[in-house]
């Protein structure tokens, strides 16, 4: 008789036990998978657009850092320009009135630098035990020169002293034909700022005594001011003669800043600062739309390419972006401190009620500052004590900073992360052993079912046989 057995099923039972096994396998793992499989894309999802967020709030705390720079001012009512800014460059506060000055620098401020008499034995030249004391200006310190201090023990000690570094007094060792000089210099300028040690004997030096010029040449035992006493820095406004301690000068014009560099004349013209203004309120309108609209992208779903299924976005359902996107409208709405100008709507620039982003309209701002003449009163707004860009910084510095809640997010996803990885090796572990049981099982009821149906033929056999000798006998 034909065999029952069909090929690449179970030799004895005829079925086919690896689909049977593999379709019991994927019922039971189905579920725990689909589940995995979506907490894995969602938590993928959510990092990629934490991540995005965390640089979106990085580039636009750095914008706002940018225009709130107190060293390079963005929002200056005036503009002060320098006909030649070898000579002196100048910055104009928003006291500054429009005018032309002319300015002639005759000698900067400078400096002290004094040295010590030469030690032939150079750096290492031993130095005596006691109290060494620093003087300059109305500024005393003393330092401890312990046993076994050498030259260059002692430079190392000034250099790290706190309190000279904050007096600006720095030391090194200079080497000439006669031997090593303690040399100590100051970043404070102007008369009277000359340095002067006592204390050691061989470190002494009297500042008010000038060394190294050609009517005092340097020998072994010369120890002084070097080349010059500091000076005030000498100059004219206008034909006005005026000295200043330091080549930052402020209080020579109201509401103006020089910065002298050399020796020499040039024209300061001060204006109001309209472009500036505008390019610097620009620079904050982009910096802000580009994270206002970038931020509601990452949660605004969109059509698959059939223009059918709706798509979700990375951080879709996901109330971080909505708190940060109200955290940088509220100081928008807030009223400033300044006298006339209080409002951003002032300059020309509102919210949008379709997009959320900012609109700047240039006539509204260029009405502003010709006609209300509210350019003065830009900076204080911007930038002045709890102006707009530091309620901004407040406001997004719990999402932005290092361990703020962006970076908890992150912290609590990269553990989903590792959970889901754990739960996914956990789930494969025991589907490959619920095949190997149930694959076992089907392999011992193939099995068994072959020597049933063997037995079976075997019986039929017997009696086929004894049929056909009855019909024979």
């Amino acid at each position: 008789m034909a065999s029952p057995i069909l090929p690449g099923l179970g030799l004895g039972s005829g079925l086919d036990t690896t689909a049977i096994v593999k379709a019991l396998v994927d019922s039971d793992k189905a579920a725990k998978q689909g589940q995995i499989t979506r907490g894995t894309t969602t938590n993928t999802a959510n990092i990629s657009g934490i991540g995005t967020l965390k640089s979106l709030m990085a580039a636009f705390k750095k914008s706002m850092t940018d225009l709130g720079s107190k060293t390079s001012p963005q929002f200056g009512g005036f503009a002060a320009t320098s006909s030649d800014v070898k000579i002196a460059t100048a910055t104009a506060g928003n006291t500054a009135v429009n005018g032309t000055y002319k300015l002639d620098v005759k000698n900067l401020a400078t400096a002290s630098k004094v040295a010590s008499a030469a030690f032939a034995g150079g750096n290492t030249s031993p130095i005596t035990t006691g109290s060494l004391t620093i003087t300059q200006g109305g500024g005393t310190f003393n330092l401890d020169i312990t046993a076994g201090a050498t030259l260059q023990s002692v430079r190392d000690s000034i250099n790290a002293d706190a309190s000279l570094k904050g007096a600006g007094i720095s030391a090194n060792i200079v080497t000439d034909s006669f031997g090593s000089r303690l040399v100590l210099g100051s970043t404070a300028t102007g008369a009277g700022s000359d340095i002067s040690v006592s204390g050691i004997p061989e470190l002494a030096i009297d500042g008010s005594t000038v060394v190294g010029t050609s009517g005092a040449p340097m020998t072994a035992a010369s120890a002084g001011s070097i080349g010059a006493l500091a000076v005030d820095a000498n100059f004219t406004v206008d034909g006005m003669a005026l000295t200043s301690k330091s080549n930052t000068v402020d209080k020579a014009v109201s509401g103006l800043t020089f910065n002298l560099v050399s020796v020499g004349q040039t024209t300061v013209t001060v204006a109001p600062n309209t472009d500036g203004l505008k390019a610097s309120i620009q620079k904050f309108v982009d910096a802000y739309n580009a994270i206002a609209n970038s931020v509601t992208s990452l949660t605004k779903p969109s059509l698959d390419a059939d223009g059918k299924l709706t798509v979700p976005a990375a951080l879709t359902g996901d109330a971080l972006p909505r708190s940060i996107l109200s955290a940088i409208r509220g100081p928008l709405s807030e009223t400033g401190a300044g006298d006339k100008l209080t409002v951003l709507a002032q300059l020309g620039i509102t919210t949008n009620q379709k997009t959320g982003a900012l609109d700047f309209d240039s006539t509204k701002f260029t009405a502003a500052m010709n006609d209300k003449k509210l350019g003065g009163e830009v900076q204080e707004l911007f930038t002045g004590t709890n102006g707009l860009l530091e309620r901004m910084g407040k406001a997004i510095a719990p999402f932005a900073d290092t361990g703020g809640i962006l970076d908890q997010r992150t912290t609590s996803l990269n553990k989903t992360k590792v959970k889901l990885a754990n739960d996914q090796e956990a789930l494969d572990r025991r589907i490959e052993t619920l095949t190997a049981v149930l694959t076992k099982k089907y392999n011992d009821m193939d099995s068994l079912v072959g020597k049933l149906k063997a037995t079976a033929s075997n019986i039929t056999s017997m009696f086929e046989a004894m049929t056909a000798q009855q019909k024979n006998s």
